[in-house]
């Protein structure tokens, strides 16, 4: 199985990442010949989290925007639609793709490394600008995105890949094990989205690592090439930083800056990269270190995400010290329309609310949680100083799953946060094993796609085998009968075929066969259904063809074949074909009958000169 191959069959799991939502219309949109900036800053305002994002990226200082831009209608036209849709792509990939379910395969750390790599590269084409900083910044991004679609489609079997390879001989195992490497499907990937053929260019000659041509794709190569070096640096401590420096002082003489500037380039990029991790929720506290055997360490503990609403700074200060000091990741906001914002875009499966606030109060939060997808699974506990029944009871009607009343016991809310956290790790096993019947499932049918598709295969032409051939006919014909499209057939065979064998051998014989098969799947039609019947037999199926044009196309196969000899067999004789033509007709009722009629066609022709073709006509055939 080749790459493009495998890369369908990967595209038939539904598993590969690929964008959704909002990002998907604007995709779609901006394919449109006649859409404008306006529809897409229309699109993008239907996202709240996306809008921020949008804003925040135009206003960035690594793309120079001469006023603070306040609109996303004048965000997208400074930008440009194609950034736009270039980073609404990515983010979706990254929301999307935040965790799965290969455990070798470290999805912060990809993240983490993927954004210092856009950071890096949007820095180095803002110096020496070989496309847009915008748009480089969404192809640092998605540079390495073919790792993250093997994690994602083969979970188990990938990350046995990468502990057998430890980093080094992975393309080999991936290529051995799937048919495909990861920098293969990133460059399949990124053409699937629609990224500019300058990207992909030069991302496939990035990943050969030597760059000598001087264009404007050979330059963006180098950039590649670079950013992934100043990635690591990112990502690296502070012993392998030092140790990083005199490579990459021997290549900033490429990239229009010298050693002397290069600290202050490298303090940049890093300084954008924590503050792009904290706008789209990136962990960049990670660090990569040679030292220890190239694995990625996080620094803080990988605990559940908590968020803490409350407006009293008091509270929301000792209680997210105390949360903290028990392992839980907390975020704070002070009103519940900044934690609906919150939850939108971070998505944290734990929420401690107070009841009392101002505008939105917990209540109303909770009702609004709630009517959305994402915040049903959401375990929500309120802070509240009344126990009144009816109070109560309204609580639980707007969606709380639990409450304590203040003053705060921390003894008593941990308590209660360890039962909501059994019941969000017993819901999240449950998510895995559903996107687990969910994978197997899909192998499953491109298991038997691919099965199927074998058992109608001749293995040697890779033409569909004979009862592929007689299941099609019948179906063409009932079709043409019922619609009234006529049909017509083709029998061909190969003339003198078994002097081939007799005198060179069945691998010569099975040589000629492929050729021909070649040569005949060539010369028809995209309509045309071209099968081998065993032997040096093979048919054609001209679907809403009459006899008489069939007879041309019979022809054009012919003249091909005697004309294109195979080059790699001195044969005493050319190789010729005889065909035989027959077309629908009201007197026919079966398809069996279209066949012997085709036969009968053939027949005269293997009987007379051979090499030719001819049409039997429908008053010929006699029951």
């Amino acid at each position: 199985m080749n790459a493009e191959s495998s890369f369908n069959v990967l595209k038939e799991t539904t598993r590969l990442p690929s964008p959704s939502g909002v990002a998907l219309a604007i995709i779609k949109l901006v394919q449109r010949e006649d859409a404008t900036v306006q529809q897409v800053a229309q699109l993008i305002k239907s996202d709240p989290a996306l809008s921020g994002r949008i804003l925040g990226f135009a206003n960035s200082a690594a793309f120079g925007a001469r006023r603070a831009i306040a609109s996303v209608e004048d965000a997208a036209f400074m930008i440009g639609t194609d950034a736009v849709r270039n980073f609404a792509l990515s983010l979706s990939l990254l929301d999307d793709n935040r965790q799965g379910d290969c455990a070798a395969f470290d999805y912060p750390f990809f993240w983490s490394r993927s954004l210092a790599r856009a950071v890096a590269l949007a820095a180095l084409t803002t110096r020496e600008r070989s496309v847009p900083p915008e748009e480089a910044f969404t192809l640092g991004l998605l540079s390495d995105i073919g790792r993250l679609a093997l994690a994602s489609v083969w979970p188990d079997a990938y990350g046995e890949c990468l502990k057998q390879a430890r980093n080094k001989h992975l393309l080999k195992l991936e290529q051995e094990r799937f048919a495909i490497t990861h920098r293969t499907l990133t460059e399949m990937l990124l053409a699937d989205w629609g990224l500019p053929q300058p990207f992909l260019e030069a991302t496939k000659l990035s990943f050969a690592h030597e760059v000598t041509e001087a264009s404007r794709v050979g330059r963006l190569a180098r950039q590649l090439i670079f950013c992934r070096q100043l990635a690591k640096y990112c990502l690296a401590d502070s012993d392998s930083r030092a140790a990083l420096m005199p490579t990459l002082e021997k290549e900033v003489c490429h990239h229009a800056m010298n050693a002397d500037t290069l600290q202050q380039v490298l303090d940049e990029i890093v300084e954008r990269w924590h503050l792009w991790g904290k706008e789209i929720d990136i962990k960049t506290d990670i660090r990569y270190s040679e030292s220890r055997s190239n694995a990625p360490t996080i620094s803080q503990a990988a605990n559940l995400d908590l968020l803490l609403v409350d407006d009293d700074p008091i509270i929301t200060r000792q209680l997210s010290k105390k949360l903290s000091e028990a392992g839980y990741q907390v975020a704070v906001c002070r009103d519940g329309e900044s934690a609906l914002k919150y939850v939108i875009q971070h998505r944290p499966p734990l929420l401690i609310t107070d009841w009392r606030m101002q505008p939105m109060d917990g209540l109303s939060l909770c009702k609004a949680l709630r009517n959305t997808a994402f915040g049903q699974s959401i375990y929500i506990i309120m802070l509240t100083a009344a126990e009144s029944e009816d109070e109560l009871v309204d609580a639980f009607d707007a969606g709380i799953d639990d409450y304590v009343t203040k003053p705060v016991s921390v003894r008593v809310l941990l308590s209660r946060l360890r039962a909501g956290q059994r019941i969000v790790l017993l819901q999240q096993e449950v998510e895995k094993e559903r996107r687990d019947v969910q994978r197997y499932t899909a192998e499953l049918l491109t298991a038997n796609r691919r099965l199927e598709l074998m058992a109608h295969t001749d293995i040697l032409t890779n033409l569909p085998n004979r009862r592929y051939a007689l299941n099609r006919l019948a179906q063409e014909f009932e079709a043409g009968r019922r619609y009234n499209r006529p049909l017509s057939l083709l029998m061909l065979d190969l003339d003198h075929f078994k002097s081939i064998n007799d005198t060179f051998g069945h691998d010569a014989g099975d040589q000629v066969l492929a050729h021909i098969a070649g040569l005949i799947k060539h010369a028809v039609r995209s309509n045309d259904i071209a099968c081998r019947l065993g032997g040096e037999e093979f048919l054609v199926i001209a679907t809403n063809t009459d006899g008489e044009t069939a007879l041309l196309l019979a022809e054009r196969i012919r003249a091909t074949i005697e004309k294109k000899q195979p080059a790699t067999l001195k044969l005493t004789r050319p190789i010729t074909i005889s065909i035989g033509v027959a077309g629908s007709s009201p007197v026919l009722n079966s398809h069996k009958e279209l066949m012997r009629l085709a036969d009968k066609a053939l027949y005269a022709v293997k009987q007379g000169a051979r090499n030719g073709i001819n049409l039997a006509l429908a008053h010929e055939h006699s029951p």
